[in-house]
């Protein structure tokens, strides 16, 4: 709920001050002849509060680099950023009285309009994507330790066909591997346990690689044809193998969840790797441009 008010305060604030620049700049822009322009009293007022503006949204990345800074809470900044940052365009494109002008102005304001777009994007991703993650992922785990949650798949995977199957030898030479492209594996089977070939056989040619190396293209990441394998896999092997098969198809889901969340996460922070770089950069030419304008 507080998050809510918060965010519905920012909402207004801002509407409301978009709503009286614009019942100042109107009546100024139709009494000016030649139209407004940037130069003007209020057209500087109008590029200073956009300015700042633009600076208060920068400021969210310097509190995120300096842990320290306790001013505020987290939220309130992340709405002041999103809903400040969307009204200091207006107010710039007031400023200019809607025209880009010269190259650098051009240059300026396209670039703002691509760090508006993926703002808003980034904003549409957090607000989505962790619902999605939610209903998607039911076995999420915590980011950093997915490549040690993989790992023990594997070796739970191998536990289970072992002792279903007997021991498994797996050659995991490096040289060898990247040589062939694949890892080469190899089994010690036991005499009386003809029966588990099907099930040693799918494990070695199709599972093992999809555990082993999940971000490889692979026909397991697939759901319905790892589905259609597995109820496959119970017609041919005995009942007494039926609950390793389950085990392995739970390992297969685990993993494909796995890679789920990856790719979730990418897109979630991805954005940006496009808004943050892009952002500096407007800020650098904002300046650049204020200079400018100063000297001549």
């Amino acid at each position: 709920m507080l998050i809510d008010r918060t965010h519905r305060s920012w909402a207004i604030g801002s509407l409301g001050t978009l709503g009286a620049a614009l019942l100042i700049y109107i009546p100024y822009a139709r009494a000016t002849p030649g139209g407004p322009r940037g130069g003007s009293a209020l057209g500087l007022a109008y590029g200073v509060a956009g300015f700042a503006l633009m600076l208060f949204a920068g400021l969210l990345a310097a509190r995120k680099k300096v842990p320290v800074w306790r001013i505020g809470r987290a939220q309130t900044w992340m709405r002041g950023h999103l809903w400040l940052g969307l009204l200091s365009f207006p107010l710039i494109l007031l400023h200019a009285g809607g025209r880009f002008g010269g190259p650098l102005t051009t240059v300026l304001m396209w670039l703002f309009v691509i760090v508006v777009v993926s703002g808003v994007a980034g904003a549409a991703f957090q607000h989505v994507l962790p619902r999605v993650m939610l209903r998607e992922v039911p076995m999420e785990t915590i980011y950093e330790q997915i490549p040690q949650v993989r790992d023990q798949l594997v070796v739970e995977s191998d536990g289970i066909v072992s002792a279903a199957c007997g021991a498994l030898a797996v050659a995991t030479d490096a040289s060898t591997a990247q040589a062939a492209g694949a890892i080469d594996l190899a089994t010690i089977v036991r005499l009386d346990a003809d029966e588990t070939v099907p099930l040693r056989d799918f494990y070695l040619r199709e599972m093992r690689p999809f555990v082993a190396m999940p971000d490889a293209p692979h026909a397991l990441a697939d759901e319905r044809y790892a589905r259609q394998q597995f109820e496959r896999l119970r017609t041919i092997v005995p009942a007494a193998l039926h609950q390793a098969v389950d085990d392995l198809e739970n390992i297969c889901v685990e993993e494909r969840q796995l890679s789920r969340q990856l790719r979730l996460h990418r897109v979630l922070h991805g954005w940006l790797l496009v808004h943050v770089p892009l952002s500096f950069a407007l800020l650098l030419l904002a300046v650049l441009h204020i200079v400018s304008a100063l000297r001549y």
